[in-house]
């Protein structure tokens, strides 16, 4: 039989999707599931956007230009421009998601075993993404002691080579919730002219900010305007996770023509998502400010009835929807794996995204899970009191 390749071999699964047959089968058995593992809102897409493409008079769905319409791309500049961030539209990919985006700037600015430094836990598809891209990851860890923040530059520099060619973010961060302050990414700006890298910067939820802290986008850094690429999506700011619509920014401009070439082998974005993402981006600011408040509600009932739990340490979240719990267990894949297979109270269970899988250093963050605040704040409260009951009774 013809051999798999050595890199499809070594692709990572994805720690939030490999547990939906466990899942799947725990609804055979008649089990309500709280799903705490993907990032899924339930917050309604802005009714605009779902009217955009309803209502649409278009007679052929034909091709659009491979870096996303002008018009789209227009609006999304004067979108950044709202968030005291200058870009023209030349400066903008559009992109089929924020993962293509990422996919899109490591095969611009990096060859086979390059290197890319990220700040760990990080998401988990970072890894499959350099995997697919020939690209190590080299990892920094943050810790749940200091709430991830970010390292000290001198560990960062205590991993550059040769090989290295950029230091990746995710700003606010998937999984911790970490919000980088404006003084973290000036540190990362100076490291990245000193030593000529590329800083990434995955803003995917800049819209997703929480006691009174505001985002700081590397493209508001004054002189870094050739080191710095951003990755977006509309998926988790207008609820649109299916809509599969993301961009990458660049005031390079050789970055940006080198990946508009990447863009054009795969034809162009989907027409129909981006009649909807355009139109998302007259969504009134009222909608980000009811869905802010309702988020930073989750947060704080998540955050309380975590910490009731004994032997559970749980880093507070400054940004987007997520955040690291640690538990008082040996391997949370297998504690994941045993919530839906073997245990429920009143035929509820949970299911928890195992957080060893947004690590790439190995044996780091077994007993810890990330959490998504992305249920109501009853449907928060009766999943954590599954946790807490499964812990009493758990054994590794």
């Amino acid at each position: 039989m013809p051999a798999i390749s050595k890199k499809g071999v070594s692709m990572p699964e994805s720690p939030i999707r490999k547990l939906v047959p466990y899942a799947e089968n725990a609804y055979k058995q008649g089990k309500t599931v709280y799903h705490l593992n993907i990032g899924q809102p339930d917050i309604k897409t802005p009714q605009i956007a779902l009217d955009a493409v309803r209502i649409h008079s278009l007679d052929i769905l034909a091709y659009t230009r491979s870096e996303g319409s002008e018009g789209y791309r227009q609006k999304i500049a004067a979108y950044y421009e709202k968030n005291d961030i200058h870009v023209n539209h030349d400066d903008i990919i559009v992109t089929t998601g924020g993962s293509e985006a990422l996919l899109f700037a490591f095969g611009t600015i990096m060859d086979v075993d390059d290197e890319v430094i990220i700040p760990e836990p990080f998401y988990a598809n970072y890894n499959g993404f350099s995997t697919a891209s020939g690209v190590n990851v080299v990892p920094v860890i943050s810790k749940i002691e200091n709430n991830f923040a970010l390292p000290p530059i001198e560990e960062f520099e205590k991993l550059i080579t040769p090989k290295t060619k950029a230091i990746l973010i995710c700003n606010p961060g998937n999984p911790t919730g970490y919000l980088y302050s404006r003084d973290e990414i000036k540190k990362l700006a100076t490291i990245v002219k000193k030593h000529d890298l590329f800083l990434i910067a995955d803003e995917v939820y800049r819209e997703f900010a929480y006691d009174g802290a505001t985002h700081y986008s590397i493209l508001q850094e004054e002189g870094l305007e050739d080191y710095a690429i951003v990755i977006d999506s509309v998926s988790k700011r207008y609820s649109m996770c299916g809509a599969r619509i993301g961009c990458l920014v660049s005031k390079n401009k050789s970055v940006i023509k080198t990946a508009l070439k990447f863009a054009q082998a795969r034809l162009s974005p989907p027409t129909l998502a981006q009649i909807a993402s355009e139109a998302a981006l007259n969504t009134p600011q009222s909608y980000f400010d009811d869905v802010i408040e309702e988020y930073v509600e989750r947060r704080n009932v998540l955050i309380e009835e975590l910490n009731k739990i004994e032997g559970v340490q749980v880093a507070n979240p400054k940004g987007a929807f997520y955040c690291i719990a640690q538990l008082p267990i040996k391997n949370s894949d297998a504690f994941a794996q045993w919530l839906l297979e073997s245990f429920d109270v009143n035929g509820e269970t949970v299911m928890v995204a195992p957080a060893a899988g947004f690590y790439s250093t190995p044996g780091v963050g077994l007993n810890q899970i990330r959490i998504a605040y992305v249920l109501n704040t009853d449907s928060l409260k009766k999943a954590v009191n599954i946790l807490k009951e499964a812990l009493k009774i758990y054994k590794d």
